[in-house]
């Protein structure tokens, strides 16, 4: 799995006297170079690339968190009638490919003016059937001698939901961030459809562009690729000593 990864940023230092495809690979280059990354850098707008990417990435986990939790809630948390049968209605939608939804999805898009906007890349993605199931079932695990007692002192259901319930499954909130920035992140598809404005091009398409821009000099290519990923690695670096299990129960009395 990490021999890709190591081969591509092998590459992305490697000069152009370096053959990068002999076998067996090379993977330290004999006369590592940054220049690659300047050119790279200098001739295209990686750094307005980097921008959307990172306000499309941001904005989509951070509407993911607050719309799924607060569908997943009272899904797990709240008696009322046919809640089963929404929420089996909604898993059910993880089994419908995303291609089969593209075009209706791009004629809404079309038809809202949303087309070569923020608002129109992040318009499929602020809310997944995944995130309110992964919600759900930790506020399950949560116990209700919490809820109970956060409604004895008089706190509304958003305040629980606000103060005891989202405390209460941090793990599962970075989990899922941790997904969704990684899938918008790394989205090539939907982007691909909305738009035809350089301005608004994310990474992975500047990363595509830079195939004809360069006539497929894969050193260059490889070093767009590396600029690409590094943000996502760099996040779940950050991110990934949270993912550990919150003792929820250890305020409650056995």
């Amino acid at each position: 799995m990490l021999l890709p990864l190591i081969w591509l940023t092998s590459t992305a230092f490697k000069s152009p006297t370096e053959n990068i495809f002999q076998f067996p690979p090379q993977f330290i280059p004999q006369q590592p170079t940054v220049q690659n990354f300047v050119k790279v850098w200098q001739t295209n707008p990686f750094g307005r690339y980097l921008f959307n990417s990172s306000v499309v990435a941001v904005l989509t986990v951070g509407l993911n968190l607050l719309l799924c939790s607060l569908a997943a809630y009272p899904l797990a948390r709240l008696q009322f009638r046919g809640r089963e049968l929404i929420f089996s209605l909604i898993v059910s939608t993880i089994l419908i490919p995303f291609q089969i939804v593209m075009i209706p999805l791009y004629i809404l898009t079309v038809q809202l003016g949303l087309r070569n906007t923020y608002l129109g890349l992040i318009f499929p993605a602020i809310a997944s059937a995944f995130g309110i199931f992964l919600l759900r079932q930790a506020f399950q695990g949560v116990p209700k001698e919490l809820e109970e007692a956060a409604r004895m002192d008089g706190c509304s259901e958003l305040g629980i939901w606000w103060f005891v319930m989202l405390p209460s499954i941090r793990p599962a909130l970075v989990t899922l961030a941790i997904f969704v920035f990684i899938g918008s992140w790394s989205d090539f598809l939907w982007p691909l459809l909305v738009l035809d404005q350089p301005d608004y091009y994310t990474l992975p398409l500047g990363v595509a562009k830079l195939a004809g821009a360069f006539s497929l000099d894969w050193r260059l290519i490889a070093a767009g690729s590396v600029i690409s990923i590094a943000p996502i690695l760099l996040f779940f670096g950050l991110m990934q000593r949270y993912i550990v299990p919150t003792e929820t129960g250890s305020g409650v009395k056995g």
